[in-house]
């Protein structure tokens, strides 16, 4: 049974993967699930990990380690296959040869497989940063509206300290740095080496965002900070090719995107620190004349509950200390249980001690997003 738990989570993970827009993964999984359940070599490479829980992503890890061996040119003949992809489904004898090459390269390269089985899998999705910037911007012209005394906000932005739970190899913490365009929205430094598309958003973005974004077309961040159990150097080879091997072959895009951010990256200094979520927010404290952020996204899955417990006694410490000159949001972009059932990502934002407002949802990897108002 437990070889066909395993097998069931390798299932679900080729249908996420269709969802999410890589046809090559959905077509190569569904091989690799009856492999596992035929005891065949991947069942070889992957025994202990049968009864994994769901948060140690069993085969993202494989996948991971094996697009990192294709890509030190350890495989060759696969690199080129997945170089090869096309946009759509590939057809049957195409998914064939995959798979085939796909099994030699595991069958021959079993050690390595066995050793990246043990990397988290980190891939500090760039695209992600489509709902937490505006998450932040929403914050800040709510901010600056309570420091002008207004109700719309017309005030002058505080500078931002931004903080990231979670952060990986912190490329998020450069978010305001990334060029964000859509109908109605134009944002962030043109030259940007990320750029997010012009369909980012499902129709026009939001009024809210905007009203945000024409009243403060830039942020001063001041202070960039995350942490990570498992953090990654994105400035090592070997950080570089851990954030790029979990990148899914045939989703170009999302590579171009995070060749920008190793770029900004090597720019623009950011802080992550090999911390708990509540041991790194407990060391943070408001400080005059500027807004501090805190965000995270699709992680809050991988904290235990008692863990995460503690963490929320630390954000409301934060939100109680929020006053009009040492402002304070929290932004998420996490899954949202919902009535029917569902779990859909969506974009919450808690200003100050105030409530906590649903302002948007989007794919897991944050493209494209959609208001909810």
């Amino acid at each position: 049974m437990s070889r066909e738990r395993l097998a069931r989570s390798i299932d679900w993970q080729a249908r996420s993967c269709a969802e999410l827009g890589s046809p090559l993964y959905a077509a190569l999984l569904p091989y690799v699930a009856h492999d596992v359940r035929a005891g065949g070599v991947c069942a070889r490479v992957l025994a202990g990990y049968e009864d994994a829980p769901g948060p140690d992503a069993v085969a993202l890890r494989l996948l991971g380690g094996v697009h990192a061996l294709a890509l030190t040119g350890g495989a060759p003949e696969l690199a080129a296959l997945y170089a090869d992809a096309p946009p759509g489904a590939p057809g049957p004898d195409r998914s064939r040869a995959v798979w085939d090459t796909f099994r030699g390269t595991v069958d021959g390269a079993t050690a390595w497989v066995r050793d990246w089985m043990t990397r988290p899998p980190q891939t500090n999705e760039t695209g992600r940063a489509n709902l937490l910037l505006p998450g932040a911007l929403y914050a800040v012209a709510r901010l600056s509206a309570e420091r002008a005394g207004g109700t719309a906000g017309g005030g002058g932005a505080l500078p931002v300290r931004l903080f990231e739970l979670g952060a990986s190899g912190g490329l998020n913490l450069r978010a305001d740095r990334f060029h964000h365009a859509a109908p109605g929205l134009a944002w962030g430094p043109a030259d940007s080496p990320v750029r997010l598309p012009a369909d980012a958003w499902r129709g026009p973005v939001p009024a809210w965002l905007a009203d945000a974004a024409r009243r403060h077309p830039a942020l001063d961040v001041v202070g960039r900070a995350g942490c990570d159990l498992h953090p990654v150097d994105p400035l090592s080879a070997d950080g570089a090719l851990a954030l790029r091997a979990y990148l899914w072959p045939d989703q170009r895009e999302r590579a171009a995107r995070l060749a920008g951010a190793l770029r900004l990256a090597a720019e623009v200094p950011a802080r992550v620190e090999r911390l708990g979520v509540t041991e790194f927010l407990a060391g943070i404290t408001l400080e005059p004349g500027t807004v501090t952020v805190v965000w995270h996204s699709i992680m809050r899955q991988y904290v235990p509950r008692g863990e995460w417990a503690r963490a929320e006694a630390e954000l409301e410490r934060l939100a109680r200390a929020s006053g009009p000159d040492a402002g304070f949001a929290y932004v998420t972009f996490e899954p949202e249980p919902v009535p029917d059932g569902g779990t859909p990502c969506r974009l919450a934002v808690r200003v100050g001690a105030g409530p906590r407002r649903l302002l948007a949802g989007g794919a897991a990897h944050g493209l494209p997003a959609y208001g909810l108002d």
